[in-house]
């Protein structure tokens, strides 16, 4: 009884907190279809306030605040067991005996926090309402979960650290990108969001506290939810791993090296229990892997693969090298805005020539990319040229891209239209 009057706090606090300020964020959620709606997303990337925001949409559209039933999965109040989530319903029902709970939208927060979640919210969602929204910061849990237990009820949407199109109109709501001084102002925001990254919290903090939070989000990453989650008992191990996942930003993962300099200093770990690590690592968002392209699946996922931090502020923060590599800083943030744009990419060898990003669509080929920081020193123009051509010409592509850091120009090369950009303009026009 103690812990149902607790949730009758809750909610009741809930429904009566004014909502908090909140970015409009270039992800659509929807308030109007009948199926589950799950966020998930890295830690401290904005699932919450994306709730938030879409209960305010609600209200706004008609909705009571009595019907929005907003529930925090980490709140240290509420260790629920398997049995105790009913509690939710009956604490909600006393709070409210007149309402009927069909016309009520359930907000859970964090739900992989709650033990046999999945049943639970199958329940509701069968015989008391449609209207539920989930976040989690386990992929590989709730995706999982979801495909065993809500199979053909949701729809998920992955929540990343804010873009910068979505930064820019933080700062500067009505910049263009016409005028010069215009055009000053965006260089100087991407050269700070190419080091700072995209978490919301750290936008407006001084350079110490930022890398201080950023610390603290790895460090909750690895304990919450690798270690406490998958109970894993090599802790010194998975940090290390974790560290060289971070540290090989933008550039080639080899377990089986992180194996042998693992023996080397005396830590007994197999290959096998390594290759657990790498799924765990991106399934909680820590970071994520690119295949090199092929038109066969078993090939791309037997390829080497490429790793890339989930922010690169992220990235700058756990790795001096990293932060200090203007190349590599641009490719994974380059990468990065790729894949929050919804963009299918991998990475292509031809002719022992690599070019960074292929854009695909439906297996095809659309797109091809390099990164660079400028095309100065001209074995490396020739060298990325080479790249991007030699892709083009495999995969019947007209023209391909180099992005720099603010370099613009356009020529030809064996009959592909080359087009430098700089790397802001191109992504602020995804």
């Amino acid at each position: 009884m103690i812990r149902k009057e607790t949730l009758k706090t809750i909610i009741a606090d809930s429904q009566a907190r004014a909502f908090p300020v909140t970015w409009k964020r270039s992800l659509d959620i929807p308030t109007s279809v009948d199926k589950i709606v799950s966020l998930t997303g890295a830690r401290r990337s904005g699932k919450t306030y994306m709730l938030y925001h879409q209960m305010e949409k609600l209200f706004h559209q008609g909705v009571p605040r009595e019907r929005i039933v907003y529930i925090n999965f980490e709140d240290e109040r509420i260790p629920f067991s398997a049995d105790e989530l009913d509690l939710i319903l009956q604490a909600y029902r006393e709070l409210h005996p007149s309402l009927d709970l069909s016309g009520c939208y359930f907000f859970f927060d964090e739900i992989q926090e709650a033990p046999s979640w999945e049943r639970f919210v199958a329940r509701i969602y069968e015989s008391i309402s449609k209207h539920i929204y989930l976040t989690g910061s386990n992929s590989t849990l709730l995706s999982r979960e979801i495909a065993t237990s809500l199979r053909g009820r949701t729809l998920n949407y992955e929540v990343y650290p804010l873009s910068f199109r979505e930064l820019l109109k933080i700062f500067h709501p009505s910049l263009g990108q016409a005028t010069s001084v215009d055009q000053a102002k965006i260089r100087t925001l991407f050269k700070k969001f190419i080091h700072h990254g995209g978490f919301p919290e750290i936008i407006h903090q001084d350079e110490d506290l930022r890398i201080k939070i950023l610390q603290e989000y790895f460090n909750v990453m690895i304990l919450r939810d690798l270690i406490e989650r998958y109970h894993i008992p090599q802790t010194p191990a998975l940090k290390y791993f974790c560290k060289r996942l971070i540290s090989s930003s933008a550039g080639d993962f080899s377990v089986h090296k992180v194996y042998l300099e693992l023996k080397s200093q005396g830590y007994k770990v197999s290959k096998n229990t390594l290759y657990e690590f790498q799924e765990y690592a991106e399934s909680i968002y820590l970071n994520r892997l690119l295949d090199k392209f092929d038109e066969s699946f078993i090939k791309a996922e037997l390829s080497r693969k490429k790793t890339y931090v989930i922010d690169q502020g992220l990235g700058t923060a756990m790795d001096f090298k990293f932060a200090q590599d203007q190349g590599r800083l641009l490719e994974n943030t380059v990468c990065l805005e790729l894949i929050k744009h919804g963009k299918d990419i991998a990475y292509t060898i031809q002719d022992q020539t690599e070019c960074d990003f292929v854009v695909k669509e439906k297996s095809q080929i659309s797109e091809a990319i390099q990164v660079a920081v400028h095309l100065e020193d001209q074995r490396k123009r020739n060298r990325e040229i080479k790249g991007l051509v030699n892709t083009c010409k495999r995969y019947h592509l007209e023209r391909g891209t180099i992005l720099c850091m603010d370099h613009e120009e356009e020529f030809a090369v064996e009959g592909i239209s080359i087009q430098v950009l700089s790397a802001w303009r191109y992504l602020l026009n995804l």
